[in-house]
């Protein structure tokens, strides 16, 4: 899914802080408001360290080596796109948590969207129906522009993994039972779950996990800076490549058989795995390739949709539409859990079976929650209403500008964008693109924190390669908060020089 692969400065990127915790020529930060529970204060049942110590004995996180999680960050409220620890420091999230809290901390709407479905009808399983998943499903045809059938599930690996069983199934009664190999990405991430983790392409992620589920297959990534068939990145980053990349498909479907292929999983932007922007034309010619030799298009949306690439889902910005399109993080803005999977109509005939085996035999607890789904209208009805799919795009292009003045840096390897999302790839050699040292970014993420902006990094995905600062801000940042985040970022990086 991408699903979860970037760690904030309180997530996966905690060992890089513990590692800046000893540069002692940092400037300090201005001094955050008065707290009754700051430094200083004592071990009390509501001072910040008695939280850290009930989460040491309790709490196990993931993504984080042991040492480094041993004092995490206690988040204590959400104020906007602000966050406020139990010490009282503010932070302005340029994260949105995990690539979700596209409206920020504090909507009131969406609580009250819980609250009154919670209080009509709280819980009931979609072995049956009910108005929320109804409507929901209605309203993301409306996003996706397109006839779709629409699995509710949790999360982003939940709904990968929904996608890769009912493209199995689809060809096995479509009378092509051959087909069942899927074709990802290496750097590409998928989710937690068997098949999305056998999916994804970060195998710091699968190691001692191994053996995964059988049938997946893995092909460059479009990666213009460090191109894996020796494109020189101009030549990449203007389509003037002959988008090798792409047609690295084509050889794999015929080298593996292309009866035996039932699926290529993409996102459109690798996101937590480095923000890697596709090469112009890079989508479309995968999509010529998935239609003649019959694969099914499935395209990860966890992080590009619901705005985020500056349109309602990622695909949109490439022309093509998708066979299987995967969702979750934006579609309740973080605030509840759920996910979905939209398959093609046209897909969904082939499960107009009752035969022993022909309907889809999946189901999940929580899926479609009506909670969730009327958190997910209301989330939907805000964006719609406030314009922030257009706020993301013009904040995104706003975004790009004011990075560029990093390309000098000597640090600096390459920027890329795609949206609101923005990926500062960090090296220590620029001529030899040499990938920086984790002791490199904790400086600059440090920095940032200090200063009062939380940003992030990928981590635990390519081994060498986890070296490049990461922003997934908010929608709804105001015109000062984004001059805040983007000053602050350009600050630390250039601080390094």
């Amino acid at each position: 899914m991408s699903t979860e692969p970037s760690e904030i400065v309180h997530s996966g990127a905690a060992e890089a802080l513990a590692a800046a915790a000893e540069t002692a020529h940092m400037s300090a930060a201005p001094a955050p408001a008065p707290s009754a529970n700051g430094p200083g204060a004592t071990a009390g049942p509501t001072s910040p360290s008695h939280w850290v110590e009930k989460d040491r004995q309790y709490v196990w996180h993931g993504l984080v080596p042991y040492s480094a999680s041993q004092n995490p960050m206690v988040v204590s409220r959400g104020d906007g796109p602000w966050l406020v620890d139990e010490a009282g420091n503010r932070y302005l999230d340029g994260m949105s948590g995990l690539w979700c809290a596209n409206l920020g901390y504090s909507e009131k709407r969406l609580a009250a969207a819980a609250y009154a479905q919670m209080t009509e009808m709280p819980y009931y399983p979609l072995s049956q129906t009910h108005k929320p998943a109804i409507r929901l499903a209605e309203k993301l045809n409306e996003w996706l522009r397109g006839d779709y059938r629409v699995f509710f599930s949790n999360s982003g690996s939940e709904a990968n993994e929904v996608a890769i069983k009912i493209a199995r199934q689809y060809h096995q009664q479509n009378g092509e039972p051959s087909r069942w190999k899927v074709i990802a990405r290496y750097r590409g991430y998928h989710g937690n779950t068997s098949a999305a983790l056998a999916a994804t392409g970060q195998f710091m992620r699968k190691y001692k996990y191994e053996p995964l589920a059988p049938g997946f297959l893995h092909v460059p990534p479009p990666d213009c800076y460090r191109c894996p068939f020796g494109q020189a990145a101009q030549a990449c980053q203007t389509g003037a490549c002959n988008l090798a990349c792409a047609d690295y498909y084509e050889q794999v479907i015929n080298w593996e058989i292309p009866e035996t292929v039932a699926a290529v999983i993409l996102e459109p932007v690798i996101s937590g795995g480095g923000i890697l922007t596709p090469p112009p034309g890079y989508l479309q010619r995968v999509r010529e390739i998935c239609d003649r030799y019959g694969v099914l298009l499935i395209v990860d949306e966890v992080i590009c949709g619901f705005g985020r690439s500056g349109q309602n889902f990622g695909h949109h910005n490439f022309g093509v539409q998708p066979d299987i399109v995967t969702m979750a993080k934006g579609i309740t803005s973080g605030y509840l859990p759920l996910a979905a999977t939209a398959v093609r109509a046209e897909l969904f005939d082939a499960f107009r079976d009752d035969s022993d085996y022909g309907h889809f035999r999946h189901v999940t607890t929580f899926g479609g929650h009506p909670v969730a789904c009327a958190v997910a209208l209301e989330t939907l009805a805000i964006m719609e209403e406030r314009g922030l799919v257009a706020r993301a795009r013009e904040l995104g292009e706003r975004l790009q500008e004011r990075l560029a003045v990093l390309r000098d840096c000597p640090n600096v390897g390459d920027i890329r964008h795609f949206g609101f999302l923005a990926g500062i790839e960090m090296v220590a050699d620029k001529a030899t693109k040499e990938p920086a040292p984790p002791a490199l970014l904790a400086q600059v993420i440090a920095h940032c924190k200090q200063r009062g902006v939380l940003i992030g990094k990928n981590s635990d995905s390519v081994r060498g390669y986890n070296n490049i600062l990461q922003l997934c801000p908010p929608f709804i940042l105001t015109d000062e908060e984004f001059d805040f985040l983007a000053d602050t970022v350009v600050e630390a990086v250039r601080w390094l020089g």
